[in-house]
This record gives C-alpha cells, sequence and structure tokens, in this order.
C-alpha cells in the first residue's frame, strides 16, 4: 500500500502506545446531484471499537472528535460542526451518509486505498495563477471578490484555489485542470461542509467561474488591472464594511454565558480595557478560522489590558444546549469569555448599534473609553495567504495601539454588577 503524508499526519493523532495503522479512503459524496471528491484518513479500530477519522483537503485536516468501528458499522463524529459520518464498510467499499440537522445529509461511496484516478493535471494552473477579481451583485453590498489561484508547489500534487469575500473566504479549494471538460476543477469536502468551482479561460482573458452546486451561480473573472480599466468597483475592504450608528456611544449588548449568567457591555471587568467584541456562530467556518488567532492575541495581550468576548448566534436548538458551542471551545481551547447572544436572524435586533452589520464573522475593537475604533466584517482564513498574513499584522497593530492610551477614568456608579467569566480561569 502506498502511505501518503494525510496518513502519517492521522498517525501522529493517535497515542503513543498504540499500533494503529491508518488507511486512505477515496470516492464522492452526491451534493445537490453533483459528484465531489472525498478523501478520509481511517485509523484501524483500537479493541474497543474506537476509531480516529480525517477528512483531507490539500495539506488541511479536520479529525474527528470520536468514533467507532463494530461489525461493518462506522460511526465518525465532528462535534465541533455537530456534524457525523456514518456508514457501513464491507469488502474495502465503504458506504453512507455524511451531514447533519443543518443541511441535511448527503450520501457518499469510498473505496478503501483506491487504484489511483485520473489526476487533474496541476502543472496547467499556471496559466491562470495570481489575483482575479469576480464581478458580483451581492446582497452584502460588495461589487467584487478575490479568486486567489496558487500552482501546485513542494510536495503538493495539487494547486490550490480560494475566494475571498468581504464576509471571509472559501477555504483551500483543490485541484487542477480537467482536460477531458477543458476547465479547472477545484473542490473541497470536510466537517466544514463542500464545494466546487469550475473555472474556463476564455479567448478576450477573462476566466468564468461556475458553482455546479448552485445552479444560478456564474461569474466573470478580471485581472485587477482590467477590471479597473473597465470602471468596475474593487472588492470592499474589511474594514470598511461595517460601522456603528453613533460613534459617541457605546456598543450595548446583553448575552448569557455557557453557565447561564447574563453578561453585558457595562460588565466591570470591561471598564478601561481594550476590548474585542467577536459576532459569530459555531455554525460558521470563516468563525473557526478567527478562533484560533483570538485566543492567540488573548494569551499575548490580556495582562496587557486586551478582553475579548465571544457573541455567538446559534439555532434554537443549539441555544437550548449548545453542544456544537462547547465543542468548538474545546477544540481551540478558547479561554476568552463566549456567550451566547441570540440566533442569527436576531443579529441586528441584538446590537441596534451595528451598521451594514451582515458579515459572519464581524468584530468590533473598542478603546479603552469604551467606544468603538473600528469594525472588522469577515476574516481572510489561512487558506488565503497572503491576506491572512496582512489581517493579523494590522489586527496586532491596531490593538498594540489601542493599549497604548491612557484607561478611561473609573466610573463605578454606572456599571452593573454582572462578572464576566474566563474560560479556564
Amino acid at each position: 500500500m502506498k502511505i501518503s503524508l494525510a496518513v502519517f499526519a492521522l498517525a501522529g493523532l493517535l497515542t503513543a502506545s498504540s499500533t494503529l495503522q491508518a488507511e486512505d479512503w477515496r470516492g464522492t459524496a452526491t451534493v445537490h446531484e453533483q459528484p465531489v471528491p472525498v478523501h478520509l484518513v481511517l485509523s484501524d479500530p483500537a479493541a474497543d471499537g474506537s476509531v480516529t477519522g480525517a477528512f483531507i483537503n490539500g495539506p488541511e485536516k479536520q479529525v474527528s472528535t470520536s468514533g467507532e468501528l463494530k461489525d461493518g458499522h462506522l460511526v465518525l463524529r465532528f462535534d465541533y460542526f455537530a456534524r457525523k459520518l456514518e456508514g457501513d464498510i464491507k469488502d474495502g467499499k465503504l458506504e453512507g451518509t455524511f451531514g447533519g440537522a443543518r443541511g441535511g445529509y448527503v450520501p457518499l461511496t469510498l473505496q478503501r486505498d483506491p487504484k489511483p484516478a485520473e489526476e487533474l493535471s496541476a502543472s496547467q494552473v499556471k496559466a491562470i495563477a495570481g489575483d482575479w477579481e469576480i464581478a458580483v451583485q451581492s446582497p452584502k453590498g460588495e461589487s467584487a471578490w478575490t479568486l486567489r489561484v496558487t500552482p501546485a508547489s513542494g510536495r503538493s500534487a495539487e494547486a490550490k484555489a480560494v475566494i475571498l469575500r468581504i464576509d471571509g473566504d472559501t477555504g483551500g479549494l483543490y485541484g487542477g485542470y480537467d482536460a477531458a471538460a477543458k476547465a479547472y476543477q477545484f473542490t473541497r469536502f470536510g466537517a466544514s461542509g463542500s464545494a466546487v468551482y469550475t473555472i474556463t479561460s476564455n479567448a478576450d482573458g477573462t476566466l468564468t467561474v461556475v458553482n455546479p452546486l448552485a445552479k444560478s451561480q456564474q461569474w466573470s473573472a478580471r485581472r485587477p488591472a482590467e477590471a479597473r480599466k473597465e470602471n468596475l468597483a474593487p472588492p470592499t475592504q474589511s474594514s470598511q464594511q461595517t460601522s456603528v450608528i453613533d460613534p459617541s456611544k457605546p456598543l450595548a449588548f446583553t448575552a448569557t454565558d455557557l453557565d447561564g449568567h447574563t453578561v453585558t457591555n457595562r460588565d466591570p471587568r470591561l471598564e478601561g480595557k481594550v476590548v474585542i467584541v467577536a459576532i459569530g456562530g459555531s455554525w460558521c467556518p470563516n468563525c473557526h478560522d478567527e478562533a484560533p488567532f483570538l485566543e492567540e492575541l488573548y494569551k499575548r495581550y490580556h495582562d496587557k489590558g486586551l478582553e475579548i468576548v465571544d457573541l455567538s448566534f446559534e439555532e434554537p436548538d443549539q441555544l437550548k444546549n449548545p453542544t456544537r458551542l462547547r465543542a468548538f471551545q474545546k477544540k481551540y481551547g478558547l479561554e476568552y469569555p463566549i456567550l451566547l447572544a441570540g440566533t442569527p436572524d436576531q443579529l441586528n435586533e441584538k446590537l441596534p448599534q451595528g451598521k451594514n452589520l451582515n458579515c459572519w464573522p464581524t468584530a468590533f475593537f473598542i478603546g479603552r473609553d469604551g467606544l468603538v475604533k473600528e469594525a472588522h466584517a469577515g476574516f481572510s482564513g489561512p487558506a488565503t495567504g497572503k491576506a491572512y498574513v496582512d489581517l493579523k499584522a494590522e489586527t496586532e497593530a491596531l490593538i498594540e495601539r489601542l493599549l497604548r492610551a491612557r484607561p478611561a477614568r473609573k466610573l463605578a456608579s454606572a456599571r452593573s454588577g454582572s462578572t464576566l467569566q474566563h474560560a479556564g480561569r
């Protein structure tokens, strides 16, 4: 058997005392009547039937939180997205479903250590490598997205694409050129969901980008310089999308922590501090990208005066029993407070100070005087490369600038008696 790098990556997740091996499983899931490639790495079962699995997309892996294989019946749970894979294995074939209450279930069929399929050509991707702008009419008010295509490099046999929108990005999409279809194909399938994009190069230098999982989604992409020549609007900057209605008033919020205690923006623990109010939800893939960075900031700057408050908007069943949010918190080791703020459709009702607040996630940066200084819509995750690096650097610079300001004078009489609790402290 040819063991892939992904197998070794999963093997490292197993306990040191384990002698288990990991196997590649590949096949397709059917999403909106379209086949989507699936790559799963699965450990052999332990004596008690427990197994570990991971969805693989390029160098990325999304690992199961628990799983078991008994009498040929496999269950893998991905609690941090409230989804699971369930199916039966027989004669080296896995047939089952993947999904959850949010989005439903899709059928999939995988083969153990399959013979290599006819691979897409990654080398031809060089012809469309670099940045493009996709002209859109978005309900969020933006007029363009960025399409970034990266050729295969190093050990990677696949090229990568990612689409950057105002509310975040698609995550890494992996693939290459399909000679039979005369088009480039980039896909992903994992715990966070599925995506398929086909890209056709046109004689006029533009690209046609199609999302076959949504029949109405077809766009034209141009190089940025060509888009400017045609007077097309560029992508909206993250800091220009959202603001507050009255900058002279605080961003008011009321929410409950995971123990049921009420917390507001007037909590004494926030007084005189620099505060990031992170708007999101555990259902949101870009919020999963953002969370590790927020935790990194919290660890680095908390002792210097930074507080972070996560306002999570969850579906009604998750508000009653936030199992996915707790798994989200555990997965990323989040120590900053996680609060339940409402359902996603209550976003503007719960945060009436927000202006053009329509992106998941959104982060409000509050100065020591209790007022919003800046708002960042969306989050460019690790798959975006330079955009991710730049966003981190800009955010760190903003926090350091806000921390240098003098704390506001204490106004105890204006504060409520709620107590902000910190996870793990």
